[in-house]
């Protein structure tokens, strides 16, 4: 990670640490990386999202390089449609997960992938020195909304109708407000959507992926047969079964592995459950473990040849379909399944999580802590303790001050206790 990039793009408070100077200059110096001088951008539907949006354009057109602006759109799609209009790069403008006051940066590359860590590094070096092209050389600026289109068009072509099932969904507020309704109708679901607002002070506010317990309650309010809720961008989804019960990550890849054929391995990463892992190796599936971080999930799917990748947290990547995670993609696809198989999602769910603990500690220096030997020292003391029945992993937030602790144990007191201990010794150091 550099001064300004972390695990996905820029990010942080709107004035605090993302200006919209910062934003220009983000703009200004990929401008200098482009090639056939077109760049696709998209944003959620956070309040920044018009100005930030503006200002990285700017910078872009400022340097020579025409931008076609499509508005509100999810991550996802921004990502399908750098490849469908051959642009040099895609950037979304979002903070995904956070609270409204966030916002962000994603950029990708003309493949649809998230740019990797010698391009930002590369953007970083050229951030503070602006420059323009002469006045006849300026870019253009394009407002082509309409483009969202060849989006859903995609989607749509890759899901049978979906005729008969009862679906809750939950758009957090954000950039999926229309393309989901959208989607949906061409598929004849009969559909429950709440938080369906374009209302940038309201997303992800007590909605979306992480709060669950709104599908929760609906689908079983509305004897639903499955519910799906994304974050404000629609890169990540968590789903819930016709008894209300929340699906994370890990058993959504469950799911989706029974519709692949010949699959030999499935990439997670260092936070996916120990009960997940034993369940694909019963069925001679091999988990390759990836950092945290969907791009990182990506780029060990793509070492792999793995057609399946995904983080407990939702982001979840179908290698033939997509070149990021997609929530809307990955519901469909879910519901297609039970649609075919003619099984409930629980029953397609045949194994076991450990109960897995997460804490998230509000720290000042979050590298010291993590550096401390008093730390080191407690966390393998207690891998040595768990032996093969747990496992515990204390890592940076890559987005805010925090340290994140996970622990999991075949006993949920077990891992409760030393997720605690571990916590409190972090207070004591912070």
């Amino acid at each position: 990670m550099g001064i300004y990039f972390g695990t996905d793009g820029i990010r942080g408070i709107y004035r605090e640490e993302l200006t919209p100077s910062l934003a220009f200059k983000c703009g200004n110096s990929l401008s200098r990386f482009c090639y056939n001088k077109k760049v696709v951008i998209g944003r959620d539907t956070r309040t920044s999202g018009d100005i930030l949006s503006l200002s990285v354009t700017n910078g872009l057109i400022d340097n020579g390089v025409d931008v076609i602006d499509v508005g509100i759109c999810t991550t996802p799609a921004i990502a399908f449609l750098t490849q469908f209009l051959d642009c040099d790069y895609g950037i979304v403008i979002s903070a995904s997960h956070n609270p409204p006051m966030y916002n962000g940066i994603k950029i990708f590359d003309k493949n649809g992938y998230k740019i990797n860590e010698q391009l930002e590094n590369e953007i970083e070096r050229k951030l503070m020195i602006p420059i323009s092209q002469d006045y006849d050389k300026i870019g253009n600026y394009f407002y082509r909304p309409s483009y969202i289109k060849y989006y859903i068009k995609s989607i749509t072509d890759k899901i049978s109708s979906l005729q008969g099932l009862k679906i809750v969904f939950d758009l957090a507020n954000g950039a999926s407000y229309k393309i989901t309704r959208d989607v949906v109708n061409k598929l004849n679901c009969n559909c429950k959507i709440v938080n369906d607002k374009p209302e940038g002070l309201k997303i992800n506010n007590q909605c979306g992926a992480l709060f669950p317990v709104n599908i929760s309650n609906l689908v079983k309010k509305y004897n639903a047969d499955l519910g799906f809720a994304f974050d404000g961008d629609a890169d990540r989804i968590i789903a819930c079964d016709e008894n209300g019960e929340i699906i994370d990550g890990d058993q959504i890849l469950f799911v989706l592995s029974q519709n692949e054929s010949c699959i030999s391995s499935i990439v997670g990463t260092t936070l996916s459950n120990k009960g997940f892992e034993l369940a694909l190796e019963k069925k001679g599936i091999a988990l390759i473990r990836a950092d945290v971080g969907d791009k990182y999930v990506v780029e060990q799917m793509r070492k792999t040849n793995s057609p399946l990748g995904g983080e407990p947290s939702g982001h979840i990547i179908i290698k033939s379909c997509s070149t990021t995670g997609d929530g809307l993609l990955v519901a469909l696809k879910i519901a297609e399944i039970c649609k075919l198989s003619n099984k409930k999602l629980s029953q397609l769910i045949d194994y076991t999580p450990f109960p897995q603990i997460n804490i998230n500690v509000n720290v000042i220096d979050k590298f010291r802590i993590l550096n401390s030997e008093k730390l080191i020292s407690e966390i393998l003391n207690i891998q040595k303790q768990f032996k093969n029945n747990g496992r515990i992993l204390v890592r940076a937030s890559g987005t805010e001050n925090k340290i994140r602790i996970m622990c999991e144990h075949i006993n949920k007191n077990e891992a409760i206790k030393k997720a605690k201990h571990i916590e409190n010794l972090i207070l004591q150091l912070n």
